[in-house]
């Protein structure tokens, strides 16, 4: 894949900070809390997903490196092991990111009718809302990787000054009660369950930490040697600083205790600083964020989609580019397409995508240990640079391998349907990929740049 328009380390960096920030932080602190059982075991759980995080952007920093290809997050899956993992992994994720965008879109549509009219407006609004979002970051897209680029950091930058809104209500002085609670389960700490509770917490953090893995997609389209590694190891920092900072003040204006299961914790921030008027400022902040989700969605999956089919485990016709723009008008046109047929489904959608945590988890680890495969078969050793980082590799695989067996293990004690969902879906699609290739040999069994 040949590109004009490259991408620098700023536009790298908000890449990664836009596949990692989606809705979660707004939502998911309120239940963590309610999980944690106290404000030390809630700190923890941040922390220690922080440092996941900082280790995973060092391990696919390296693999990134070392595929320097278009879609490499498919690479790496069917070079190390087979084509078929490749295929089956990555055809479970678009199908999970495809049916997530839908639900987001929805949801971003709620807050959007809220801002608008004080109310919300029904099922045909929002579907035609969502609609409308994807098809004008679907026409953004056509127009070239630079030109989404730029739209994308555009939205992140005007997202990421939300978040400081959110972070600076510490400075406001206040504490503000939440207006309304959800009805999921709160858990107490005993004195025994300690680390039972940190388990359990660590699992929705992980997945609001999760994304950056997807930015390796991007490594042929970087304009300088070391602009993926520095990007994506800035854009984790970035975003670990943020979502401790935010945490924090989470908990300072609004209170460890009320904040459990507290609904729309963001807008008591914003509340805190604008009053009853804040509400509507945060209607605003979150669609932004649904607008940003779906950009950066619409530029990283069509990616996976043109590298399958560069290895024949989906039809050539992915592989097309628009001869100036060199748009992925193929994957463009089906991962967008399928994102609008979902949004007719509703926000129920949501229901059958707990197995994408069990699943993310999974291909976290097999993708560390596939750079341990990369390494022993000295694949571009040259393009590595050494230092202690380098050598540290292997011990961090270890303890990212290991820390991401706990969160799956997690999901299987919390929900084992979404693991036996996740195991099926994985074993039908390796199925589907023996039916379809009937034996057949792909350039995915070797490396071509």
């Amino acid at each position: 894949m040949q590109s004009n328009s490259k991408l620098n380390l700023f536009d790298l960096t908000v890449i990664v900070v836009s596949l990692v920030i989606g809705m979660g932080i707004f939502k998911t602190p309120a239940s963590i809390a309610a999980k944690s059982g106290t404000e030390t075991i809630f700190y923890s759980a941040w922390l220690i997903g922080g440092l996941m995080a900082l280790v995973g952007a060092l391990i696919f920093a390296e693999i990134g490196t070392r595929l320097p290809v278009v879609g490499a997050y498919y690479k790496v899956f069917s070079y190390a092991y087979h084509p078929a993992v490749g295929f089956t992994v990555n055809i479970l994720i678009l199908i999970s990111n495809a049916a997530s965008l839908a639900v987001v879109t929805l949801i971003g549509a709620e807050y959007c009718s809220d801002l608008l009219f004080g109310k919300q407006m029904g099922f045909a609004f929002n579907v035609g809302l969502s609609v409308l979002a994807v098809g004008i970051f679907f026409v953004v897209n056509l127009l070239g990787l630079k030109t989404s680029s730029r739209t994308q950091n555009v939205l992140m930058l005007v997202k990421v000054g939300l978040i400081l809104v959110l972070i600076s209500a510490l400075a406001a002085g206040t504490q503000v009660t939440p207006h309304g609670y959800s009805t999921d389960p709160v858990r107490t700490y005993d004195g025994s369950n300690g680390w039972l509770l940190l388990v359990i917490s660590m699992v929705a953090v992980s997945f609001t930490y999760g994304g950056y893995q997807q930015t390796i997609n991007f490594g042929a389209e970087v304009n300088k040697a070391g602009t993926l590694q520095k990007g994506i190891f800035i854009g984790i920092i970035i975003v670990v600083l943020l979502y401790l900072t935010v945490n924090y003040a989470y908990v300072q204006v609004i209170g460890y205790q009320p904040m459990k299961n507290a609904t729309s914790i963001g807008a008591l921030l914003f509340e805190a600083w604008f009053g009853k008027i804040g509400a509507k400022l945060f209607d605003f902040a979150m669609f932004i964020s649904v607008l940003a989700y779906v950009n950066i969605l619409l530029m990283s999956n069509p990616r996976v989609m043109y590298a399958m089919a560069q290895d024949g485990v989906l039809p050539r016709l992915f592989s097309y580019q628009h001869p100036r723009t060199q748009a992925l008008v193929p994957g463009l046109i089906v991962f967008s397409a399928t994102t609008i047929i979902v949004t007719f489904f509703g926000k129920g959608v949501d229901n059958i995508l707990g197995f994408s945590i069990f699943l993310d988890s999974m291909g976290f680890i097999t993708c560390a240990i596939a750079l341990l495969l990369l390494r022993r078969r000295g694949v571009n050793n040259a393009l590595v640079q050494p230092g202690l980082i380098t050598r540290l590799i292997p011990a961090l695989v270890v303890f990212f391998v290991l820390a991401y067996t706990v969160v799956a293990t997690a999901v299987v004690l919390d929900n084992w349907k979404a693991a036996v969902t996740g195991v099926v879906l994985l074993v039908l699609f390796v199925g589907v990929y023996f039916v379809g290739q009937q034996s057949q040999q792909h350039p995915g069994d070797k490396l071509e740049y």
